[in-house]
């Protein structure tokens, strides 16, 4: 069997058990996947139609570029970066607090590469993103656990469930009091941060979960948080470890 056969089933059955993997009794968490229309679907199935895609070879040209010396190049890459997004954000002993992928990217171009710093929601840092995150694909969410980050967590949590903005609701009150239902016409998801960096219809474009998270504040009427924020890296945290075991799909399509 060709590797490019290989890859294509391998695919098929993260995204068959992204569709199933709520139908166990033990777990009730569900992907946005399994919500999505068929057509949705399909993109995201198939890496011909998925418009992410032009992200990561956009970022595996930048990687290439700049952190193949560190990293190798060929096949190398995908071993040395696989399961860093599903363990991202994780512990800095250097900075003392988590770090999101971007972070750990942007850090790594300042330390080894001697190059600036990609800007927040950038096309460069979100196409290195994706890339990045591509070599996770199929595995489990893998919440890095040092013990050092459980305050960090439990602020996350405090966050994700404090109400705010002007409609004074919380983020816990649309993701788990209210999941399934709909507001308006949209389907409110659980909110796993398994696909991130996402290619979102409604963007027309690549985007973070950061951006994701601003979406919501100004939709409660909320002030949102500055990109790179700690708030934002917190709750990522917190929804990460809600997330632990579940199947890594980036880079995924939402509606």
């Amino acid at each position: 069997m060709k590797p490019a056969q290989r890859a294509s089933l391998a695919l098929a059955a993260l995204l068959t058990g992204l569709v199933s993997a709520s139908a166990g009794a033990a777990d009730l968490r569900r992907s946005g996947f399994a919500d999505m229309a068929p057509s949705t679907q399909a993109l995201q199935r198939d890496d011909t139609l998925n418009p992410a895609m032009l992200w990561v070879q956009d970022g595996e040209q930048r990687f290439q570029a700049d952190c193949a010396g560190c990293h190798g190049s060929g096949s190398a890459p995908a071993m040395s970066l696989r399961g860093a997004a599903a363990r991202h954000p994780a512990w800095d002993t250097t900075l003392g607090k988590p770090l999101t992928l971007a972070g750990r990217i942007n850090q790594c171009r300042v330390r080894h590469v001697k190059a600036p710093p990609l800007a927040p929601e950038s096309e460069g840092l979100l196409a290195l993103e994706a890339f990045v995150a591509l070599q996770s694909r199929g595995l489990p969410t893998a919440p890095d656990r040092t013990p050092a980050l459980q305050p960090f967590v439990a602020q996350g949590e405090a966050l994700y469930r404090r109400r705010i903005g002007q409609l004074d609701f919380s983020c816990a009150q649309c993701h788990d009091d209210h999941a399934g239902r709909r507001l308006a016409s949209a389907l409110i998801p659980q909110a796993h941060p398994t696909g991130y960096p996402l290619y979102r219809l409604e963007w027309q474009g690549l985007g973070s979960l950061q951006r994701r998270l601003r979406n919501c504040m100004t939709g409660v009427r909320a002030e949102p948080y500055a990109y790179g924020s700690d708030e934002y890296t917190m709750i990522e945290l917190y929804l990460k470890q809600r997330a632990a075991g579940m199947a890594m799909e980036s880079p995924a399509v939402r509606p």
